[in-house]
């Protein structure tokens, strides 16, 4: 067998040949000693396609065109960052880092050379240093580290809002008064359950991953009637690449469900369906089929409004545009605002008026935002950054000022084609 003979291997290294020692190399790295390949960034970035897909993390060369499809945060995330560096969001979304390298091993085709900066597009090297080192204080202090007690007191308030909305109706009757309270109840009660299944979907409650994830189809199926898996597929990639047009499935249009062979559809159904099931056995006695409809659309009606304008106010009213290949800090800076903190707005918002902090550390528990916040901001101020904190109203305000100046834009292309 002539051993120099390229070829394409299962493991889905394009461009890549065997060596005489057993080894692989890509034809675009530089053999050195032990059977490993060097590379610059200039060709690691020609390997960004749909086909051929390759990334950085802490210098090392990993191929992931084939093993993408397996990504068990799906597909898209992982490939949004082909061609480029992936360290900062590797550590950002993985509680276990150390756990998850094993798994890129396999993977592995080499590394950086070491003429090689460790930041690809120019990046301020200086700035993601200093993140970095943010990011290791954050885990020496145990910022990562959840409380239980607060995520168990926060699923009985919860939990007790359901229960009172229902015993309102047992005790005292089904009067229009009385049904608009149980619906405003209900539709709190779906707000901050809300909150709370992403939590557990962010992997920032649980020590281990497996029990986030059924504690987040529990929260998301049973309480909420959604789908957890149509959740991750798209609120991880909005993390990873916030407004950037056809990275974030946020600003772009595109299906509401996400199906195929790839995603268990029975289980999330299942979870789902007791939702449903469990509130018409509720409220059927009280309302009828027909009423049950009614009020559970209502509740829904009011609950979308709390949703749309609290994860809203963070992100419309930011810059919006195609990628830029920005480090982690500066992305997430440019397309998240603050709101002021309050008990009110912590509350009211599932503490996402730390929106900043929140998409920096995206599995830090939320009850320790405030507490890496003047962290963050001190960083953004020596660095001349802009941390954006805006009072509720004036996010609110912005948001309509963000859809008017759309809606004009949009009235001056038709009335001018």
């Amino acid at each position: 067998t002539d051993w120099t003979e390229r070829s394409r291997h299962s493991d889905g290294v394009s461009g890549a040949e065997r060596t005489e020692d057993g080894g692989r190399r890509s034809t675009d790295g530089v053999k050195r000693a032990g059977g490993s390949a060097v590379y610059t960034w200039e060709e690691v970035q020609k390997h960004c396609h749909r086909s051929d897909k390759w990334l950085v993390i802490d210098r090392k060369v990993y191929n992931i065109t084939q093993w993408a499809k397996r990504h068990p945060g799906g597909i898209r995330v992982i490939s949004h960052f082909a061609g480029e560096d992936a360290t900062d969001a590797f550590v950002a979304f993985h509680p276990d880092p150390n756990f998850v390298r094993k798994f890129l091993k396999p993977l592995l085709i080499g590394e950086l050379a070491t003429t090689e900066p460790s930041q690809d597009h120019g990046k301020n090297a200086v700035l993601v240093q200093d993140f970095q080192a943010l990011r290791d204080r954050v885990e020496r202090e145990g910022l990562l580290r959840a409380r239980p007690l607060f995520f168990s007191l926060y699923l009985g308030h919860i939990l007790l809002l359901e229960a009172l909305a229902l015993g309102l109706l047992w005790v005292w009757g089904t009067s229009w008064s009385l049904t608009l309270l149980c619906s405003l109840m209900l539709a709190t009660s779906q707000s901050q359950a809300g909150w709370l299944q992403h939590d557990y979907g962010h992997l920032s409650v649980c020590k281990t991953s497996s029990w986030n994830h059924v504690l987040h189809k529990f929260v998301i199926g049973h309480l909420k009637g959604a789908s957890a898996n149509w959740w991750n597929h798209r609120h991880f990639q909005h993390h990873a690449k916030p407004n950037v047009f056809s990275k974030d499935p946020d600003v772009n249009s595109l299906h509401v469900f996400v199906l195929g062979d790839k995603q268990p559809v029975e289980v999330d159904l299942a979870w789902a369906m007791t939702f449903y099931l469990r509130f018409f056995c509720c409220y059927y006695p009280f309302f009828g089929f027909f009423g049950s409809v009614a009020l559970i659309s209502f509740v829904r009606f009011l609950e979308s409004h709390w949703f749309v304008w609290v994860t809203q106010m963070n992100h419309l009213p930011m810059e919006i545009d195609h990628e830029r290949h920005q480090d982690w800090l500066t992305m997430q800076l440019s397309a998240t605002c603050n709101i002021e903190q309050s008990t009110f707005n912590d509350w009211f918002s599932g503490h996402l008026n730390f929106q900043i902090e929140h998409h920096l550390f995206p599995t830090m528990p939320r009850h320790n935002y405030h507490l890496v916040a003047p962290l963050v901001r001190a960083l953004c101020e020596k660095h001349g950054l802009p941390y954006q904190v805006k009072t509720l109203q004036k996010a609110i305000i912005d948001v309509v000022g963000s859809l008017k100046k759309s809606g004009d834009l949009w009235l001056d292309a038709y009335l001018h084609k």
